[in-house]
């Protein structure tokens, strides 16, 4: 228990940001992130704003959340307890703009369906139905994180 507890109390930087919790979650925040950005760019964008909304999201946190890893991995947060705000409050709001894009989306998609019957807009259905399901994914995966971030900056 008191190696967990000095654990969460530093920052990792190296090799060790692949293996300790919460950092561990960049990983598969980055695949799934990047899972909704490929997806949603290969659908048809019909409604635009909405979904380029999305896009924005999927870009964004898929680039800050590759400079947070690469920053942390560098060890360019010198164990500082502000780094281990500003994490908190990023992935924060990360799970606000990915919750607000994946309703969006789930929303566009349910709309989407409703008007349509051709086979290659059904082809766009399924892949804005896989989008939705990763954006939920990345939305708990970011939600996880920042939770197990504000308890590391706690025990700061």
């Amino acid at each position: 228990m008191a190696a967990a507890t000095q654990q969460m109390s530093s920052l990792p930087s190296g090799l060790r940001v692949c293996s300790t919790v919460p950092d561990i979650l960049y990983l598969p925040e980055l695949v799934f992130g990047g899972l909704v950005w490929i997806l949603v760019a290969s659908t048809l964008v019909s409604p635009p704003n909405p979904q380029g909304w999305v896009m924005f999201v999927s870009i964004f946190c898929f680039v800050m959340t590759f400079l947070w890893l690469i920053i942390f991995a560098c060890g360019g947060h010198k164990n500082s307890s502000a780094w281990a705000t500003a994490d908190f409050i990023y992935h924060l709001i990360a799970v606000v703009f990915y919750l607000s894009a994946s309703v969006i989306l789930a929303y566009i998609t349910i709309i989407f369906k409703s008007g349509t019957s051709v086979s290659i807009i059904d082809q766009y259905y399924k892949i804005d139905i896989a989008a939705v399901v990763f954006s939920y994914v990345a939305t708990l995966l970011y939600f996880i994180h920042c939770i197990l971030s504000a308890v590391r900056w706690k025990s700061f």
